[in-house]
C-alpha cells in the first residue's frame, strides 16, 4: 500500500555498509525516475551511480549530515552509505530543473523502500570538490546526492501541535524522532 511505503521512506543516516547494493539496482531505481513526470517532458536529469567502495570514499567527504543534530557529525565507518545517486540536471538541455529533482528523487527513494533499502536525500554538500573528485563535467549541474543503503535506525514519526517545533531529534538509544504537523493544520 503507497500509504505504508510513504511512511516507511524516512531520511534514515545510518546503515549496515557490509550490504552492498548491486548497479543493477541502482539501475532500476533510475528507471523509475526515467518513467517518472518531466516538466514539458523535457527530461534533463541524468544520474552517477556510485556502489564502489573505491567511488563511495570519493563522495562520503563531500556530504553534509543531520543540520539539527549538533552532536552527531556523520555516520562512522561500517554505517555509511553502501551507494549513491546523484542527480545532475543537462544544461545542454535545459538550464532550469523545474521540479523533476524532486520527482524523480521521490519515485527513486519510494522505489529503494520498496526493495527494502532506505536512504536520504542530501541537497547539503561541497559541490566544487564532488565535482572536482568524481571529473564531473562542467556541463552539467550537480543537483541532489542519494545516500542509500539497509537502514539500521529506528525513526518514528510524532504528531505535533501548530506552535511546537519541526526539528527531528535523537533519543539516548538512537531513536529518530521526526516532527509531522498534523493534517487538519497544513489544510487550508
Amino acid at each position: 500500500m503507497l500509504y505504508n511505503l510513504i511512511k516507511k521512506n524516512r531520511s534514515y543516516r545510518r546503515f549496515n555498509q557490509k550490504i552492498i547494493i548491486p548497479t543493477d539496482t541502482l539501475k532500476k531505481l533510475v528507471n523509475y525516475a526515467r518513467l517518472s513526470p518531466s516538466s514539458v517532458n523535457i527530461q534533463p536529469l541524468k544520474y552517477i551511480l556510485s556502489s564502489s567502495t573505491a567511488k563511495n570514499d570519493l563522495i562520503f567527504p563531500t556530504l553534509s549530515w543531520a543540520g539539527y543534530l549538533k552532536d552527531w557529525k556523520e555516520p562512522i565507518q561500517g554505517e555509511r552509505p553502501s551507494a549513491y545517486i546523484i542527480i545532475l540536471g543537462d544544461t545542454t538541455i535545459k538550464k532550469n530543473f523545474s521540479i523533476d529533482p524532486g520527482i524523480c528523487a521521490q519515485s527513486i527513494m519510494l522505489g529503494a523502500t520498496e526493495e527494502g533499502l532506505g536512504g536520504c536525500m542530501i541537497g547539503n554538500f561541497r559541490k566544487n570538490l564532488l565535482r572536482n573528485n568524481l571529473s564531473v563535467p562542467t556541463r552539467y549541474e550537480i543537483i541532489l546526492v542519494l545516500a542509500l543503503g539497509e537502514p539500521i535506525e529506528n525513526i518514528v514519526l510524532d504528531e505535533i501541535e501548530e506552535n511546537e517545533s519541526i526539528k527531528y531529534w535523537r533519543e539516548n538509544n538512537g531513536t529518530h524522532h521526526v516532527p509531522k504537523r498534523k493534517l487538519n493544520d497544513i489544510i487550508v
